[in-house]
């Protein structure tokens, strides 16, 4: 098939690498013309594991292409996807503007006779698709039709990626959600994903309202996870119990489940935020106060910043003068995404408190500078960030931090104190060591 993939970032260059891969010739727009050059040069603009080997390889054998130019890009494509940033606004709503601009300048150029699939791969609020359709439709003067027999149909395929994993999630989906109305777009929608699903996983035909709920319905219930462990966590601290023995206990019932269990500081990133915004302010809208989910981001906020109290109670509220090392600024491992990072929020409650900062990440440092510049230092690896450190802070779960040399961490720093906010080592062993050790519900 020819595929069109409107937007470069995250989701649509993880998408058009991996339909490219399975055969298809894709062709990707940006208006970025610095980034569509990279592109075109073989240079990847994200990191994400296992991506550059696969761009690489369909970049050279011309099956991966890529264009500022939305009508040549889009001529000989049979599905165009919309893969474009869905940011919220103030209100946290989801801004459309960019989908909307696009599907209006896709209305100019389609032809009444050139049928084709328009594909909502952005996350996006419930009616969406309709607004698109309609743009579409406004702006060609009402001269295109939608349906099986017109010009164009408007389907909602939400993506599931996880950043980190984003590549096998993508090539071996759980399940593959297609919101269509229109016969004609299931079956071109069926076609294109049966190479992804030959092991059985199910593609799950919907119409378009339930498909789009459905990515903020998945993403707002797994935020639902992560906050309630935390707050387990929280409970645990003032029981003296303790929270690895309670997740693993309530973790083995199969109608629970192991993942998003493990508690920390909070969850971060581009999606589990703005998802869990947008869908209480579409709850907003219909008059629906969705009680849980306000907690769920409430819960998460408070928890971001939960090392700071023990930080200060051991340095006796006096952080002026101090200086931190802190390890890991990415929002998770694997990726050097710091939208939400709670590093971020540790990093300003620092700074504003009167200490200093040497912060090192394997992925993220060069995007946290872009942000915050030299509001903090940088460190060449984990050992060097902790020269004349007060105490060593743990914000992300890198496989790097989890088997650490103690001697190296005693010996540069200032006081043996390790402030966790991921829970990698186990409370006995560092303590048996002589560190002053405060994790996340285990006392």
């Amino acid at each position: 098939m020819k595929i069109a993939v409107v937007g470069t970032g995250y989701v649509g260059l993880v998408s058009g690498t991996c339909f490219a891969e399975t055969g298809n010739n894709v062709t990707c727009i940006d208006i970025d013309s610095e980034k569509v050059n990279k592109l075109s040069n073989g240079e990847i603009t994200i990191y994400e594991p296992g991506l550059e080997k696969i761009f690489l390889r369909n970049t050279r054998e011309g099956r991966l292409k890529f264009t500022t130019n939305l009508e040549d890009g889009i001529k000989d494509a049979s599905i165009i996807f919309l893969a474009l940033p869905t940011p919220p606004g103030e209100d946290g709503s989801a801004d459309l503007k960019y989908v909307l601009g696009v599907a209006s300048q896709l209305g100019k150029i389609l032809k009444p006779n050139d049928y084709k699939v328009i594909v909502d791969k952005s996350t996006v609020p419930v009616g969406t698709a309709d607004k698109v359709r309609q743009a579409i439709l406004s702006s060609s003067n009402n001269t295109l039709v939608c349906g099986d027999n017109g010009a164009f149909e408007v389907v909602s395929n939400p993506e599931f990626l996880r950043e980190g994993v984003a590549i096998d999630d993508f090539m071996k989906p759980d399940r593959v959600v297609i919101g269509a109305n229109s016969e004609k777009a299931k079956k071109v929608m069926g076609d294109l994903y049966q190479p992804f699903v030959r092991q059985g996983n199910p593609i799950i035909y919907m119409d378009e309202k339930s498909a789009e709920l459905t990515k903020y319905a998945a993403n707002s219930f797994l935020a639902t996870k992560i906050s309630f462990m935390n707050e387990i966590a929280l409970l645990c601290e003032k029981l003296d119990a303790n929270v690895d023995m309670v997740r693993k206990g309530i973790g083995s019932d199969d109608r629970i489940g192991k993942r998003f269990l493990f508690p920390g500081i909070g969850y971060g990133g581009s999606c589990f935020p703005k998802d869990v915004q947008a869908l209480i302010k579409s709850s907003d809208e219909v008059n629906y106060d969705f009680k849980i989910l306000k907690a769920v981001e409430d819960v998460n906020e408070k928890q971001k910043l939960h090392l700071m109290p023990k930080i200060n109670a051991y340095f006796n509220n006096d952080l002026k003068g101090k200086h931190f090392a802190l390890w890991g600024l990415s929002f998770k491992p694997n990726t050097d995404d710091i939208r939400e990072a709670p590093a971020l929020y540790i990093i300003d409650a620092l700074t504003d408190a009167g200490a200093t900062v040497t912060a090192f990440d394997p992925e993220g440092m060069a995007n946290v500078k872009k942000q915050i510049g030299d509001k903090i230092n940088y460190a060449e690896n984990q050992y060097e960030a902790l020269q004349h450190a007060d105490a060593l802070i743990i914000a992300t779960e890198w496989n790097e931090f989890r088997t650490p040399e103690f001697d190296k961490i005693e010996t540069s720093l200032k006081n043996k104190a390790i402030f966790d906010g991921r829970n990698l080592f186990e409370v006995n062993e560092v303590r048996a060591k002589g560190f002053h050790y405060e994790s996340i519900g285990r006392n």
